[in-house]
């Protein structure tokens, strides 16, 4: 299967930025998309932001303008920067990816949908 290893969460005051980072493990690894999710205490997993193979991009309209999502496909990473954070996008950000890996013990192809361990980014004074 393919692991994904997230970084770069933490404290920051509104107004700051942040950026994460979300590296996919394993080799023989084509990646269709990758994006970020966030939880919030008490609500559910939602979207923030997808960027695909082909470079095409969604937001959620509450980060338009102040997130940016990149990837560098040359090592399955996807980035978010977070600029002007408030207190509300307080959560857990979870990244995900989802694509073909080479499993070596049925040799051929597979599809797959994995998600980070989630790293937590807190926007408060």
């Amino acid at each position: 299967q393919v692991q994904l290893v997230e970084s770069g969460g933490g404290l920051v005051q509104p107004g700051g930025s942040l950026r994460l980072s979300c590296a996919a493990s394993g080799s023989r690894v084509s990646i269709d998309a990758m994006g970020w999710y966030r939880q919030a205490p008490g609500k559910e997993r939602e979207l923030v932001a997808t960027i695909t193979s082909s470079r095409n991009m969604d937001y959620a309209d509450s980060v338009k303008g102040r997130f940016t999502v990149s990837r560098d496909s040359a090592t399955n990473t996807v980035y978010l920067q977070m600029n002007s954070l408030k207190p509300e996008d307080t959560a857990v950000y979870y990244c995900n990816a989802g694509g073909e890996y080479y499993n070596r013990r049925i040799h051929r192809y597979e599809d797959f949908d994995s998600w980070g361990q989630g790293t937590q980014v807190t926007v408060s004074s």
